[in-house]
C-alpha cells in the first residue's frame, strides 16, 4: 500500500503551480487530448464490415455459407454449423437442408447481424417468394409440390445457357418425368461430386448417389442450388413443347429436340466444337 499522506506543512488544497508549471500542465493536457483523438487513427486499419451481402442466382449452399462467413468476419465453417442450431422455417420435405431456400438477393447487414439471422432472413425471403398463389397453382398444374418445383428450378438455373432457354429446359424436365425417363442432368452429378465441370464422363454417370439422375429415376432428393425468380417462373410455367433432349452446341446456341437421332447429331456437333453441354 502506498502512503498517501501529504508532506507536513503542505495542505492538499494549498498546492500552487508557478506560471511555468501551469503552462507545462496545459501543454501536457493538450498533447494528451490530441493523442486521445489521434491514437485510433494510428491503429492498424481493419476492413470495415460490408453493409450488404449479395447472393447470386445459382449459388449452392456451400458458397452461401462461405460468403456469410466472410461478410461477417467469422471463422470459416461458422455459418454452416449455425444451420442445425437455427430454427429455419423450411418445408418438411427439406429435412432441415436449406439448399434451394437461401434466396438470391442483396441483404442488409448490421453490427448485430449473425450467421443465424442472415440465414433466417434468406429462408424467410424464399418462403415469401415461393408461397404465392401463382406458385402453388403452377405446382398443382405440373403435378408436383412447391418443394419439387424449387428442385426443378434449381436444375433449370444450373442447366440453362441463358434466361431465354429456361422455359424450354423446364419443359424437358417435365416431359421426361411424364414419360418415366431418367432426367440425365449433368448438373446433378456435379452437385453430388461437389464440383462444376463442363463434361460428364461415362464413369461419372455410374456413381452411387441419389443425385445421379442418369442411374436414378425422378427428381434428386433436394434442390441442387438456390434458384432465382426467372428459374422459378420457368419451373412454374414451362414453355409448351415436346422436347426430350437438349445440348448447348456453342454459347448462345442450345438445341432442343424430341428426336433422339437429331439429338445425337447435335451432340456430335458439340463434340466437334468442344463446347460445354447443358
Amino acid at each position: 500500500m502506498h502512503n498517501t499522506t501529504p508532506r507536513r506543512g503542505l495542505k492538499r488544497g494549498a498546492i500552487r503551480l508557478t506560471r511555468r508549471g501551469r503552462i507545462a500542465m496545459i501543454a501536457i493536457g493538450t498533447a494528451a487530448a490530441a493523442t486521445a483523438v489521434a491514437v485510433p487513427l494510428l491503429l492498424p486499419d481493419e476492413e470495415p464490415r460490408p453493409q450488404t451481402l449479395t447472393i447470386p442466382e445459382g449459388w449452392r449452399s456451400a458458397q452461401v455459407y462461405e460468403a456469410v462467413d466472410k461478410a461477417l468476419d467469422v471463422r470459416s465453417g461458422t455459418t454452416k454449423q449455425a444451420v442445425s442450431k437455427t430454427d429455419l422455417k423450411l418445408p418438411g420435405d427439406a429435412g432441415g437442408n436449406p439448399e434451394g431456400y437461401l434466396f438470391p438477393a442483396t441483404y442488409p447487414l448490421s453490427s448485430q447481424s449473425t450467421p443465424a439471422s442472415v440465414l433466417s432472413y434468406m429462408v424467410n425471403t424464399a418462403n415469401k417468394k415461393f408461397s404465392g398463389g401463382h406458385v402453388t397453382a403452377g405446382a398443382d398444374r405440373n403435378a408436383v409440390n412447391v418443394y419439387q418445383t424449387v428442385t426443378i428450378a434449381s436444375m433449370v438455373e444450373a442447366e440453362a445457357d441463358n434466361p431465354k432457354d429456361m422455359g424450354k429446359v423446364a419443359r424437358v424436365i417435365y416431359n421426361r418425368l411424364d414419360r418415366g425417363m431418367p432426367l440425365q442432368m449433368d448438373s446433378t452429378i456435379n452437385y453430388a461430386l461437389n464440383r462444376s465441370t463442363l463434361k460428364t464422363t461415362s464413369r461419372d454417370t455410374k456413381i452411387g448417389s441419389p443425385y445421379n439422375t442418369y442411374a436414378r429415376m425422378g427428381l434428386p432428393p433436394t434442390p441442387i442450388a438456390n434458384p432465382g425468380e426467372a428459374a422459378m417462373r420457368a419451373a412454374i410455367s414451362p414453355t409448351p413443347g415436346d422436347w426430350l433432349y437438349f445440348v448447348t452446341v456453342k454459347p448462345g446456341d442450345t438445341r432442343f429436340t424430341a428426336s433422339y437421332e437429331e439429338h445425337q447429331r447435335n451432340v456430335a456437333e458439340f463434340n466437334r466444337n468442344g463446347q460445354p453441354a447443358a
